[in-house]
């Protein structure tokens, strides 16, 4: 299976977990050890921080189908420039549940976007870590819920995510280990 994925495209790992969560840090330092064992790794970075970069924070289907078309974008870009492992620091899978929690729902334009199959490894951040504020971040009480959604739904989906906690090292150490065993030889 991997020899099919690997000729098909880049490896993808999805990178998702409630907000402040470390998915961000893990994908930076994680893309970096990758790189300093020579392989061509690539961190796709969350879009929602582009998206809100010129313009206000404002919650709504569009913009969540938008956020969730960039992110894919953004991985297309990665790909094309020729890197062998994505790390996806989010994926539409944060904009469904985003979607779900805010507006009660996914529209079908967004859960058209949603492709859990695209990523050979699903990593799951828990937020045992502490909250940090930031302009996009709004549930620092519910974090625990967020992972619980998270949860049941790659379980829906059937994903058996890998899930990361404790210090930032031991996340990097259990990310990698989970890893290696799915590139070629």
């Amino acid at each position: 299976m991997m020899g099919q994925q690997r000729a098909a495209g880049p490896i993808r790992v999805a990178i998702v977990g409630p907000e402040s969560s470390g998915k961000s840090t893990l994908a930076r330092d994680w893309s970096r050890r990758l790189r300093e064992l020579d392989m061509s790794a690539a961190w796709v970075e969350e879009y929602s921080r582009a998206y809100y970069a010129d313009r206000p924070y404002v919650s709504s289907i569009a913009d969540i189908e938008a956020i969730a078309a960039g992110q894919l974008a953004a991985e297309e870009r990665a790909a094309e420039a020729g890197a062998g492992i994505l790390l996806c620091d989010t994926t539409a899978l944060t904009c469904k549940i985003w979607a779900e929690v805010a507006h009660g729902q996914a529209s079908d334009a967004l859960l058209a976007l949603y492709r859990p199959r695209d990523y050979v490894l699903t990593v799951l951040a828990c937020p045992d870590i502490p909250w940090e504020p930031d302009p996009l971040r709004s549930h620092p009480a519910q974090r625990d819920w967020l992972l619980d959604l998270h949860r049941q739904e790659l379980a829906r989906q059937g994903i058996a995510a890998v899930e990361l906690a404790g210090a930032h090292e031991a996340r990097l150490a259990r990310a990698m280990a989970a890893l290696l065993p799915l590139l070629p030889a």
